[in-house]
């Protein structure tokens, strides 16, 4: 029990954490609301649970002493990234008066966006697998794992709620500057995306 009382805080700091799939719940709940981020962001949940099966396997540990298999992933990510960024400031805004559908994605859009950026991050499986073994049971190792897995999942759910709420409230003051905020996103995700491609391997000076 007291374990657990130390990761729930612990596990929700992390899920807050400011980054690209959280930029991403932002800018969906500024575009279409936060039950759309919601359905969007089921993508990325969906993304983990095989990621965190993998961490318990022990493939986290293949990545993070993998300098060939860290590179791959890290540059997809990367590359993915920045690709979208430049999509989102390059995206026109419309003419004052005209709706500005067209600078929102569809569904299936954002949910491949939510998917693509969770599992090209490889440091969200180092997380699962350095963050979740000092928590675990091991005389029941993967009834343990499970259950954190599970609070995991339920804690990102939380975070992603609070950012489309965000999102949305902060658009609804400025809806008709709905472009800006894109463009604005579109640089977080650059800015991320070069984090990415020039981060050093955990372990590695």
């Amino acid at each position: 029990m007291t374990d657990l009382l130390v990761f729930l805080p612990a596990c929700f700091a992390l899920n807050l954490a400011f980054g690209p799939n959280n930029l991403l719940a932002l800018t969906h709940g500024a575009q279409n609301g936060v039950a759309f981020a919601l359905s969007a962001s089921t993508a990325r949940l969906a993304a983990f649970v095989p990621m965190i099966a993998a961490s318990a396997l022990g493939l986290g540990v293949l990545l993070s002493t993998s300098a060939l298999l860290f590179g791959a992933v890290k540059i997809v990510g990367a590359i993915y990234l920045i690709w979208m960024g430049v999509k989102l400031i390059l995206t026109k805004p419309a003419p004052d008066g005209v709706e500005t559908d067209h600078l929102k994605p569809t569904i299936r859009q954002a949910l491949r966006r939510e998917a693509m950026i969770a599992v090209s991050n490889p440091k969200a499986i180092l997380i699962f697998a350095a963050f979740f073994p000092q928590f675990v049971d091991t005389s029941s190792y993967w009834q343990s794992y499970a259950t954190l897995g599970a609070i995991f999942i339920a804690l990102e759910a939380c975070a992603i709620t609070l950012y489309a709420a965000a999102g949305h409230f902060a658009a609804a003051f400025a809806y008709t500057r709905l472009h800006w905020f894109q463009r604005t996103s579109g640089a977080g995700m650059i800015v991320f995306g070069l984090i990415l491609f020039f981060s050093r391997q955990p372990g590695r000076a």
